[in-house]
Order: structure tokens, then C-alpha cells, then sequence
């Protein structure tokens, strides 16, 4: 496989069309190689529009997901950043190039250690994987700018918007299937927040978060 080729076509072929064009995201996708940060089973479906598979029943974000997040969360370098569901690494990677620091959050042991080695071998020294769970442990180093969930939830817990700085953002995939919405909310003050939902997709489960009942009389 000709690695370069198939990046470019990624981000020209998936990216590209799904609104992302802010030329430094674009250039950060060129830069930071996604195939780094998958197993080596799965390093052919690097570039795969699709949800890539992990270790413990875990997925990474389709690659248009990944860049249209970061582009619509605008992280900039004096900024702290909370993920929820570190995965690989790799989305903590590219928010570690925009933000000053990330701490990212992985529930399953194997997954942390692997996301840990990815970032390490890539040299990324600010952005640090802790072994917790997203949806229960609230983190002693918030308030953040920025809470990014990677991964689906039924509905976002006041214990993360709590987490956020006023001005701060959090991002998620909030529904559930066929249709999900991508949501980023704006904490516009200590008790006001705003949302808006500028596109549809669908993604895994982040494990733990409550599942309301959708039965309504």
C-alpha cells in the first residue's frame, strides 16, 4: 500500500467533502499518521471510512468524525483539554497539537497502556492517558476549555458540563441509532450553556454513561 497516496485520498475523498477546510486540520492530518495509532491487524483500514476496530470491544472514530470534531471545537495552544475514551491515542494526538495540554480518559487498562505506547513513539509529551472512568470520575484538574467525548452517549452528564470553564466546549455524539447528532455546547456562563447539533453521524457507545429510558407516555 502506498501510505502517502492513501492519506492524501483520505482527507481529499472523506475529509474534504464533509465541510473540513481549515487548511491547518487539513495539514495535520497529513502530518500525524493515523496508521501509527491502530494495531497491526488493523493498520490496512487506517484510512477506511469507517469505525476501525480496538482491543476490549472499543472503536476509533471514522476519520471525517475525528477532523470535523476538532474543527468545529476551534482548540487553540493556551487551552486544557479533557477526552473522555482515549482509544488509540490518536485523537488525543491531534488535539495535543492544537492545545497546551490533554489529559485523556480509558476505562479499559489494555486499551490505555496501548494508547500510552502510540503517543510516546510519537513523541507527544503533552498529552497524558490516565486509566478512569470518564462517565463516573470527576477529574481534580478541571475546570477544562475543552471536554471532547469520543465515542456515542444517550445524553451528556451535568457532572462533565460542570467540568467546563466559562467559554469552555465539550463535544459528543448524542442519540441514538440510526441517527445521532454531533453536539457542541458553549458554556456561556457559570449557569448557561448553549448547544448547537451541526451534523449527523453515528459512533460507539462510550461505556458507563446512563442509557435514560426512551418510553414515553
Amino acid at each position: 500500500m502506498n501510505l502517502a497516496q492513501a492519506r492524501f485520498n483520505m482527507i481529499e475523498q472523506q475529509i474534504r467533502p464533509w465541510e473540513v477546510l481549515d487548511p491547518e486540520i487539513l495539514a495535520l492530518l497529513n502530518e500525524i499518521h493515523r496508521e501509527d495509532y491502530l494495531p497491526l491487524a488493523s493498520k490496512a483500514l487506517a484510512f477506511v471510512d469507517m469505525e476501525v476496530p480496538l482491543p476490549g470491544g472499543q472503536s476509533m472514530l471514522a476519520p471525517r468524525v475525528e477532523a470535523r470534531a476538532l474543527q468545529d471545537l476551534k482548540v487553540q495552544k493556551h487551552e486544557k483539554v479533557l477526552e473522555v475514551g482515549a482509544g488509540s491515542g490518536f485523537m488525543a494526538a491531534l488535539l495535543a497539537h492544537r492545545a497546551q495540554r490533554v489529559i485523556s480518559l480509558e476505562i479499559n487498562p489494555e486499551l490505555a497502556e496501548f494508547a500510552r505506547s502510540n503517543l510516546q513513539k510519537a513523541g507527544v509529551s503533552n498529552a497524558e492517558v490516565r486509566v478512569a472512568d470518564g462517565a463516573r470520575d470527576v477529574q481534580a484538574d478541571g475546570p477544562f476549555d475543552v471536554i471532547v467525548l469520543s465515542g456515542s452517549v444517550a445524553e451528556v452528564p451535568a457532572s462533565l458540563l460542570n467540568q467546563l470553564k466559562v467559554g469552555g466546549r465539550l463535544f459528543a455524539i448524542v442519540g441514538y441509532e440510526p441517527v445521532m447528532r454531533a453536539t457542541v455546547i458553549t458554556r456561556d456562563s457559570d449557569k448557561n450553556f448553549s448547544t448547537v447539533q451541526p451534523w449527523d453521524t453515528v459512533a460507539t457507545r462510550l461505556q458507563n454513561f446512563p442509557e435514560p429510558s426512551r418510553f414515553k407516555l
